[in-house]
């Protein structure tokens, strides 16, 4: 029998439970609000799990009968599950906790069928704070429908908080000229997805640029002026000015009360008492306009101080502000300076990421998160053995500095051009490891999602997509980087412009070979998958096609900066396979998202084969 997360006590019993049309899914009168929903969920996968459809009732207790329960002697989020042959039991501290109880069996009816095990167990999370962030603003937005597919996911695996970051990507009222060329969220589709996850027990948390990463808002000519550096409006699209530059300039007025109405129309739109003003990565700061006063005061205190005055907004407010902490771990007791209720996101996505920021919060003081990531930002495919080194590590440190929770993060950096189905293996890992940190092994815990999650006979699909991902000589960074530095004259801050990964054609090719034979292994699992992960199976080989060809267009602008030139035919056929797996990326791409940042990624994509089909 294998779960996820690990229940904390699992004792296996003789006999088993045969669910049959007669048995009846039974509600205590004691389940108010969401019983209903919980009911669906469980009856609708022992229907996909059995082809039988049972009732949902409410009432007491009966023999044969699958009741769900609130027992007041529990804590929050405890569940206990017994399945005996006479009947099912859930009981929960809550309503989350039944939830969680119904999510557990309903794993074991995806392994199971319709002859469960008879089995006993006790479970409760080492972090009741167990959160997901999607970045939902800097190239992908996801259809409503997308996102509440990923409100069900996060469920299933007992992740309790979800955030969605936007700058540019909600509709803010009175900022058409940020919005107007974007695929922006409406209050509406917040308004229903925050319904949606109460529903499943899921805080939905507003999370907003606030200081830095205001990339459209101040490339505006309304209001370009707020921006630390003079006339941002002016420079083309950049995704490496997008993310290193336009932080606001603290030092006029202006800025503090345009956040403000942000806030206030943004956050009043959840039910949430939380809001995440993120705040992170200030690079400008202090380097133009605000310049005389970080001189006269200093930069920190200049950032603390615009911090303070949106976290005293937010506690007037009602609310319990949230940031990022990259640049108070810088001078911990700064803390001190904020509202006590505010909540401190330490961040750290390195595979062995080091410790010294959470304990110097923790040291200082600080209530934190802890956040992660999944690794998954300038690449086709997420790297995902770095991301489990660096969840375990992170999930690790927040025991021991006591953090009050996990938020594992998804970004988008340079036009989130992966998959958010790549994702998914490492949000499994946070949910894991946030609520039992017992450690279990790469390739183990690869193997139980592949069963758990794809229902796959072979349980190798994980372990091949971690090793599809680790293909990549040229990834999308290094694409973009040199197209920037080549078309906009933007200097890449390592100054690296090609890397040595493609210096030699041997390694290219061998690389090839490892593509399509992971691929070809990826295609013969399909058949031992469930259905409805089949179209993954696809996403992945449109995935490895784009990984072998900038590999090869790594290897050309390699080539061709050392002066040797392609045969005319070669560089051709090049380019014709690049604008063909582009066009099969766009379908996919608008099967889930909008097309925000689409456009922007086209215009690169196609640099490159035009550079691909240039004439002597």
């Amino acid at each position: 029998m294998i779960l996820l997360p690990r229940p904390k006590k699992i004792e296996e019993k003789q006999g088993s439970y045969e669910y049959s049309w007669k048995s009846r899914i039974i509600l205590d009168e004691k389940l108010r609000e969401n019983g209903m929903t919980y009911a669906v969920i469980l009856r609708d996968s022992l229907k996909m799990n059995t082809g039988i459809e049972g009732a949902v009732v409410k009432g007491k207790n009966e023999a044969g009968g699958i009741y769900l329960t609130i027992r007041p002697d529990l804590q929050a989020q405890e569940y206990h599950l017994r399945v005996a042959a006479d009947g099912i039991v859930i009981e929960g501290g809550d309503g989350a906790a039944v939830l969680y109880g119904v999510q557990t069996l309903c794993q074991i009816a995806g392994q199971y069928g319709g002859v469960l095990p008879c089995v006993e167990i006790e479970d409760a999370p080492d972090l009741l704070n167990r959160g997901y962030f999607f970045d939902e603003t800097r190239g992908r937005v996801l259809t409503l429908p997308e996102l509440k597919k990923m409100v069900d996911q996060i469920s299933r695996y007992k992740i309790n908080q979800l955030q969605l970051y936007v700058e540019h990507t909600y509709l803010f009222r009175n900022l058409s000229e940020m919005w107007r060329d974007q695929t922006p969220l409406t209050a509406e589709e917040i308004l229903e997805l925050d319904a949606y996850c109460r529903s499943r027990h899921v805080e939905l948390v507003p999370a907003m640029a606030s200081f830095g990463h205001l990339y459209m808002l101040l490339s505006t000519k309304s209001f370009g002026e707020l921006c630390e550096r003079s006339d941002s409006w002016k420079n083309p699209f950049s995704f490496n000015d997008r993310m290193r530059h336009h932080t606001l300039n603290p030092t006029d007025a202006r800025a503090l009360a345009l956040v403000k109405d942000m806030i206030a129309e943004y956050g009043a739109l959840f039910s949430s008492d939380q809001f995440n003003i993120c705040a992170d990565e200030t690079f400008d700061l202090g380097c133009e306009k605000s310049k005389e006063t970080a001189e006269r005061i200093g930069v920190s205190e200049m950032y603390i101080a615009f911090v303070k005055e949106l976290c005293d907004f937010l506690t007037d407010q009602g609310k319990k502000p949230m940031f990022f902490g990259d640049i108070i771990s810088r001078n911990p007791d700064f803390i001190h300076k904020l509202p006590k209720n505010t909540l401190c996101l330490t961040w750290g996505y390195a595979p062995k990421q080091r410790e010294d920021e959470c304990r110097a919060m923790a040291q200082a003081g600080a209530v934190q998160y802890l956040c992660p990531g999944v690794c998954g930002w300038n690449r086709w495919i997420n790297m995902i053995e770095n991301s489990y080194q660096n969840i375990v590590r992170m999930c690790g440190y927040a025991q021991k500095y006591h953090a009050k929770g996990l938020l594992n993060t998804d970004w988008g950096d340079f036009g989130h051009v992966n998959a958010p189905a790549f994702s998914v293996p490492g949000m499994i890992y946070g949910a894991a490891f946030s609520w039992n940190h017992d450690e279990i092994g790469f390739e183990e815990i690869n193997r139980q999602i592949s069963v758990v999650e794809y229902g796959d006979d072979t349980q190798s699909l994980v372990s091949l997509m971690a090793q599809l991902s680790a293909q990549s000589l040229f990834d999308w960074r290094a694409a973009v980087v040199y197209y920037e530095k080549q078309v906009l004259h933007y200097d890449p801050q390592d100054g690296v412009l090609l890397p040595e990964t493609v210096s030699r054609m041997q390694d290219v090719k061998e690389t090839e070979e490892k593509l399509r034979g992971l691929i070809r292994q990826l295609k013969e699992t399909a058949v031992h998958v469930e259905t409805d992960s089949r179209p993954l199976i696809a996403m992945l080989e449109i995935a490895g096609e784009a990984v072998s060809i900038w590999n090869h267009v790594g290897a050309f602008m390699y080539q061709r900066s050392c002066g040797v030139t392609w045969e005319k035919e070669e560089a051709e056929r090049l380019a014709e396979r690049l604008e063909w797996w582009f066009m099969a990326y766009k379908k996919l791409w608008r099967k889930t998202s909008r097309e925000g940042d689409l456009h922007h990624i086209a215009e690169i994509v196609f640099w490159y084969a035009d550079c691909l089909r240039e004439k002597d």
